[in-house]
């Protein structure tokens, strides 16, 4: 009697682990950690770096990738379904007296509304009634769930096309600058940040509460989310450190909207990072990679400030904000080769930790 009554105390558990992870995945209006939806994800994801390895050519790895997010919400479904049956067949063990084998046929039927088996007793009818509602209930919330995904992967596309006209593609900020000046355009710069700020406050609050979003990819292959934010920081911190324009705040009120943006993403694979780093806290671009860059936006004749080590200092200093997590992320998402962020996304590789643990994400071969 007493391991009936465990049984059905761990087959009741199980069930609420399953229900707990839909409603945070799906009905909850805010970032929450589901740390099964995030086990699946991840552990999806493993396959799918062997499927679709460094070595194959961008296009044909960038197709199999694609199937990934989509995948991973099916394999969700199929964790949540699973632990629900398991936990019913627990509980019609513990309840019904039958055998383990009857349990799980009677857990099965119930909970997918076949119809196969019918309890005898009045408390085994009402948990398959609760069984068959949990069911559908599952299965409508991920049909629900799907067009709020759409409309949350259109909305951000719309920004990271629209992109490859201002930062070229792959994108980058010193592009975005140079542009801008070659087109005698500089002035408005201003409504690229406050463009990209709205992005930025939209994808924060899409891509933690809606965390299948993060690794859905771009219909072309050399777009993606991960470094058109890269390229569209890197572009503000250029522009409020290097280039010698009146100072505008809403560049530094665009790159604070990132870095919060790129970190708080971070934190739901809780990825470590520095969240008051020091201004001279090392970054993942070198003093060199910035000089090339300033000496390419200089002999295109942008104006820039004289003091190049106050510059660089200024630079290095908004860039230590975002540098550690837009690597991450880069790596996380598998993003196509961009300068300054998926180039150089395996160089620095982060731990997101699982049950007490850590699992590191293997390198990405910029080739």
């Amino acid at each position: 009697m007493v391991l009936r009554v465990l049984a059905v105390a761990f087959g009741a558990s199980l069930v609420v682990i399953a229900l707990g992870s839909a409603i945070k995945t799906v009905v909850l209006p805010r970032a929450s950690v589901s740390f099964v939806t995030r086990w699946v994800f991840l552990n999806v994801q493993h396959v799918f770096r062997v499927l679709a390895r460094p070595s194959l050519s961008l296009a044909k790895r960038d197709r199999r990738l694609a199937w990934y997010s989509p995948l991973g919400l099916i394999a969700t479904l199929v964790a949540w379904l699973t632990l629900t049956l398991v936990g019913f067949m627990f509980v019609f063990w513990g309840v019904e007296h039958v055998s383990m084998r009857s349990a799980f046929v009677e857990s099965g039927s119930a909970l997918l509304t076949l119809g196969l088996t019918r309890p005898g007793s009045l408390p085994g009818a009402t948990i398959a009634f609760i069984a068959a509602g949990i069911g559908l209930f599952l299965l409508a919330l991920l049909i629900t769930y799907l067009p709020s995904i759409y409309a949350a992967f259109s909305r951000r596309e719309l920004g990271v096309t629209a992109l490859e006209i201002r930062a070229g593609s792959p994108p980058s900020g010193q592009t975005l600058i140079w542009r801008f000046w070659a087109l005698q355009r500089m002035e408005h710069l201003n409504g690229v940040w406050v463009e990209w700020e709205r992005w930025f406050v939209d994808i924060e609050e899409t891509h933690t509460s809606l965390p299948a979003v993060v690794f859905f990819r771009s219909p072309q292959a050399d777009h993606h989310w991960v470094t058109a934010a890269g390229a569209v920081l890197d572009g503000a911190a250029l522009a409020v450190s290097t280039v010698d324009i009146e100072r505008d705040v809403q560049a530094e009120f665009c790159l604070r909207a990132g870095y919060l943006c790129l970190r708080r993403i971070a934190d739901f694979y809780n990825f470590a990072h520095d969240a008051n780093p020091r201004p001279d806290d090392p970054i993942s671009i070198t003093r060199s990679e910035w000089d090339e860059a300033v000496a390419t936006l200089e002999e295109a004749g942008v104006p820039l400030k004289a003091d190049r080590d106050q510059a660089w200092r200024d630079f290095s200093g908004w860039r230590v904000n975002y540098d550690a997590v837009l690597l991450a992320l880069a790596n996380l998402t598998s993003a196509p080769p961009a300068p300054w962020s998926s180039d150089r996304s395996g160089a620095r590789p982060l731990k997101p930790k699982m049950f007490g643990g850590a699992v590191e994400l293997p390198k990405v071969d910029p080739s």
